[in-house]
This record gives structure tokens, C-alpha cells and sequence, in this order.
């Protein structure tokens, strides 16, 4: 399967942030939206991610003074990116090697989506039950 499917299944809904909002702020947005990270876009271009673990990181390392200052200060700058072309397997493969769970989604430098680590695993579930299903029905129709 393909990220795009993916995207095509789940939507393509992306919540983002700019560098200069305030920690506090993208805390309560990841709450109220039920989500594990934010896209962090400069003129609609990707310049960071900013997760529940790097808030997490940001408070035990700098208190709750670290809710007042801007996400740029504790975003993860270095972003890896998935293409839409990538299959499942691979992005998992990435995903764990790189100890990450979100990975924005980008086309021709646009942002098109974000697929976390559920996400992928959630549709290799759904893969492997349907070949079972398909071996079971191939067993009993023999």
C-alpha cells in the first residue's frame, strides 16, 4: 500500500503552526484536535514538527516557563519527509530506525498530509488480515 492511499483513506487534514507560536498554544491545540503533532510551516513551507514528546522534553528540561516561549525553540528542525509513492513498509522501516512517529507528507514541496506510525500500522493490519481471509477462503474452498 501506498502513503497516498493512505492519505485517500484517512483525508488529508493537516494542522499546522508557525515558529513563532507559543508552546502553551500548540500544547492545548494538540488536546482540543486529539492529535500527536503539528506541522510547524514558514511561508507555507515546511521548517519543523513539534510533537507531544518535544513538549514533554521542553517542560523537563526548562519548567513551565517553557509553555511561554515560541515552539521554534523546542520544534524538531530537522524534518524527514514521506512522498506519496512510498509504500508502507518502508515508511515503518524509517519510522523505526529514526525513533519518530509522525512524518509530514510532501509533494513537489508542498504539504499534502501527515501519517503517523498508527496510521501505517493500522493499514499493515489490514493487509494481513485480508491475505489471511484470502487463504482461509482459498483453504476452504478446496
Amino acid at each position: 500500500m501506498l502513503v497516498s492511499q493512505i492519505l485517500r483513506t484517512k483525508g488529508d487534514t493537516v494542522f499546522t503552526i508557525t515558529p513563532e507560536d507559543i508552546v502553551g498554544v500548540v500544547a492545548e491545540l494538540l488536546h482540543a484536535k486529539g492529535i500527536g503533532a503539528l506541522a510547524v510551516l514558514a511561508n507555507d513551507r515546511v521548517v519543523g514538527i513539534v510533537s507531544e514528546r518535544d513538549i514533554v522534553r521542553a517542560l523537563a528540561s526548562h519548567g513551565p516557563g517553557a509553555l511561554k516561549k515560541p515552539v521554534s525553540d523546542y520544534m524538531t528542525s530537522n524534518v524527514l519527509f514521506a512522498d506519496p509513492g512510498e509504500t508502507v513498509d518502508s515508511l515503518l522501516s524509517r519510522m523505526t530506525d529514526r525513533r519518530i512517529r509522525h512524518l509530514p507528507v510532501c509533494k513537489a514541496d508542498r504539504l499534502i498530509g501527515i501519517v503517523s506510525i498508527g496510521d501505517l500500522v493500522k493499514h499493515k493490519i489490514s493487509e494481513v488480515e485480508a491475505e489471511a481471509d484470502g487463504l482461509k477462503a482459498y483453504i476452504a474452498a478446496s
